[in-house]
């Protein structure tokens, strides 16, 4: 199974949330130079943040090992943190979870080496009533391909997915067959496929209940590529990619009209 790389980020730009994930050698929960960096980038935030810190192991040991190791990996992240930190930064939540949410399936070394990591999330601490609306991306099948331009991003409106899983609901079909006519006039077009999911606030992704493995925006966006593909489209022209719940419309998320708005597909034009 392909996997998602998390976003790793040492200078720190943060509207709402993000999250920075912190990776770990086999059996250790030692710091190596390049997540120092990243911790670093995270304590000179100046705005006011919140941070919860989650950990996490590959399937190599027991259950029981696993889940003192995913505690040891946080306490060692916390630590380097806690010397740190400034007043406007506050832990407020710190977390192991053994090898209970991996990202990826354990396959193969590489994909196990992505699950041997501890998670960071940033988030501003916002006042009452206080709220981030972005403007909702326009319908990929409604704009005419001459007003697309580069890095453009569309959405799909209708389709909508069975809960925790990468099938889409019927009503889906009509607007993702119109995706598929669009790309085969226009050859020269590539795209990224964009998911994103809504509040779930202890992983950065969602559980997928048919995989076991919490990469659910990325699944998702994954099966609309895989439907292009097997359809005729270039696997060349088609990216798909997931952002978990870091990138939402609606911020933070009061009601189900937020919730159905942050539960999406996106699409980004990349060459035209």
């Amino acid at each position: 199974m392909k996997y998602f790389f998390c976003f790793l980020l040492f200078s720190f730009s943060v509207n709402a949330q993000t999250m920075s994930s912190i990776y770990f050698k086999h059996n250790s929960a030692e710091l190596n130079a390049v997540s120092k960096q990243k911790l670093d980038s995270i304590s000179r935030l100046k705005s006011k943040f919140k941070l919860k810190i989650y950990g996490n192991c590959d399937t190599s040991g027991n259950i029981e090992l696993n889940q003192k190791l995913s505690e040891k990996r946080v306490l060692a992240v916390s630590n380097y943190l806690k010397n740190r930190l400034s007043d406007n930064l506050k832990i407020v939540e710190e977390k192991g979870f053994g090898d209970q949410k991996p990202i990826n399936d354990n396959s193969v070394e590489e994909l196990r080496a992505k699950n041997r990591r501890v998670d960071v999330f940033i988030e501003k601490v916002f006042m009452p009533h206080e709220k981030i609306l972005r403007k909702t991306p326009p319908s990929f099948v409604k704009t005419s391909i001459e007003m697309m331009k580069v890095k453009d991003t569309f959405l799909l409106p209708t389709v909508h997915f069975i809960g925790g899983r990468s099938v889409w609901l019927p009503e889906g079909k009509t607007e993702l067959q119109k995706v598929l006519t669009v790309l085969k006039n226009n050859p020269t077009i590539k795209i990224e496929l964009q998911g994103h999911i809504c509040c779930d606030y202890e992983n950065f992704d969602g559980e997928d209940l048919d995989l076991k493995t919490y990469n659910l925006s990325f699944t998702r966006a994954d099966a609309i590529r895989q439907y292009l593909l097997k359809a005729g489209i270039d696997g060349n022209r088609v990216v798909a990619k997931g952002f978990g719940h870091l990138n939402p419309l609606v911020y933070p998320e009061k009601t189900e009209a937020d919730f159905a708005k942050n539960r999406r597909v996106e699409i980004v034009i990349l060459e035209k």
